[in-house]
Formats: C-alpha cells, sequence, structure tokens
C-alpha cells in the first residue's frame, strides 16, 4: 500500500491567524487527515518529524536573516510549497515599515535596540523562494485551503476565484455600499474569498484577500476621488493587510505622490 502523502505547515512572522484557519475545519480536516500524514505542525502536535515533505504549507512573511535562511531550507525539502495568508503573499501588515526607516521604529519600540537583528524589510516568501501556489486571505478562507489540499492530493487545479469581491456582493445581494452610501470600498480590486462579509454589513472592503486579477487600482482611485476622498486616505485605503502586494503598493504610492 503507498504510503500517504505528507505535510509540514511551517509559521514565519504572523499572528497564526491562517494555521488556525487549518484547526477549524473541524470535519473537513479529518477527511484531509485521512488522506495525508501531516507530519510537522507545532501549532497542532509536539509529534513532529523531519522531511522532505510532499507539501509544505507556509504562514508569515520573512523579517529576519534567520527566516531568510530558514525558508531557503523549507523550500529544499518541499516537493510543492504553498503559501498561505497575506503575510505569506503579500509581506502582510508588517510590511508598512518598507515605507519607513526600520531602525528609528526598533529604537522607538525597544528598550535594547541592539540586541534587534531584522531585515529592512518585511517580505513575501515568494521573493525568496520558488512558490508553487499561493492562497491568500487575512485569514485565509477554510474551504479554499481544503480545496487546495485536496487539488495537490489529485493532481488537479485548485478552483480558487480571481474575480473580485464584486461579484461576491452580487451573488448574496448585497447593495453597493459605493453606488448607495458613498463609502469607498476595495472590493472592485480585491478577490473574492470572504463572501463579501464587510459590505454585506454596509461597510466599505478593507481588501483582505489582495489584488484580483488584472486589479484596475487608477480606475478605483479616481472613483475615491468622486467620494471625495484625499490623497492620504486613498493611499491608506490600500496599505492594509496586502500593502506590499505590487498592485495596491503602486496605487498606494502614486495617490502618496499627488
Amino acid at each position: 500500500m503507498a504510503s500517504k502523502p505528507t505535510i509540514g505547515v511551517f509559521k514565519f512572522a504572523s499572528c497564526d491567524g491562517c494555521q488556525l484557519s487549518l484547526l477549524d475545519c473541524e470535519d473537513e480536516l479529518l477527511a484531509v487527515a485521512g488522506a495525508v500524514d501531516i507530519a510537522y505542525f507545532p501549532e497542532a502536535s509536539s509529534n513532529m518529524r523531519k522531511g522532505p515533505y510532499d507539501v509544505s504549507l507556509v504562514e508569515g512573511s520573512i523579517t529576519t536573516h534567520h527566516d531568510a535562511e530558514r525558508i531557503q531550507k523549507i523550500r529544499r525539502m518541499s516537493g510543492k510549497l504553498v503559501t498561505i495568508g497575506a503575510c505569506a503573499t503579500a509581506g502582510g501588515i508588517q510590511a508598512l515599515r518598507n515605507w519607513q526607516q526600520t531602525d528609528v521604529m526598533v529604537r522607538a519600540v525597544y528598550a535594547n535596540p541592539a540586541f534587534i537583528k531584522t531585515l529592512e524589510m518585511s517580505t513575501a516568501i515568494a521573493e525568496h523562494v520558488p512558490v508553487d501556489l499561493e492562497l491568500r486571505g487575512c485569514p485565509i478562507q477554510k474551504y479554499q485551503l481544503v480545496e487546495v489540499v485536496s487539488a495537490l492530493l489529485a493532481g488537479r487545479r485548485p478552483n480558487i476565484p480571481t474575480y473580485s469581491v464584486c461579484m461576491e456582493c452580487k451573488r448574496r445581494g448585497a447593495t453597493c455600499v459605493m453606488v448607495a452610501h458613498g463609502e469607498p470600498c476595495l472590493g472592485p480590486v480585491t478577490q473574492a474569498g470572504c463572501g463579501a462579509l464587510c459590505p454585506a454589513y454596509n461597510r466599505g472592503c478593507y481588501g483582505c484577500f489582495g489584488p484580483m486579477e488584472s486589479a484596475n487600482t487608477a480606475s478605483l482611485d479616481s472613483q475615491f476621488r468622486v467620494l471625495g476622498q484625499s490623497h492620504q486616505e486613498i493611499a491608506r485605503a490600500f496599505r492594509g493587510f496586502n500593502a506590499w502586494s505590487w498592485p495596491f503598493r503602486k496605487a498606494s504610492e502614486f495617490a502618496e505622490k499627488q
């Protein structure tokens, strides 16, 4: 009988929310656990076995020299490497420091800054090693994670949407908050995955799932101006959980320079 595919789950700079999404799968996780061998998952078990692993799920961004070395080792021991969450795919909320002088921030926060060793920027995993698949979200959507694992086991392409949150709004019958209430919303340029959670409660989308495929941020910038948003407010809107993703980064820097 062939052995089960092995999975390793790894953490870098992050809040652990995406790993908790895996644990929140409950019944679905039991089905996954029956089909795979979860060999390394410190968040869930003290029974940790060395690689190689058929699939590695990686949460968190690279922020230290140790991180940069460790992700290289994980890549070498992984058949497929899947990054999960905004930190791993776009540097996370901690990437906001990328627009500041890191040494100044370290001195302001830590009593003994000389002991702090960190990289100048917080960056996505893909900026350091080849990545086979990126799963967006802050946190990820648990059913999308199950779909990714199932697809990898079956040798097929995962069915993950690349269209915008606006499509999810229409499917659930939610009123467009920009049209009806003049509320700034990143939904038109954000990848679907949350089920249009915020717009369903009359709040603008915060862009938790990062930029959609071919995101037209310039058009949304213009619409935000029509709504009376200042350049600073537009820049801040794009500097959230996925601020360092290229489309959002470009949009925020363009607004900031106006």
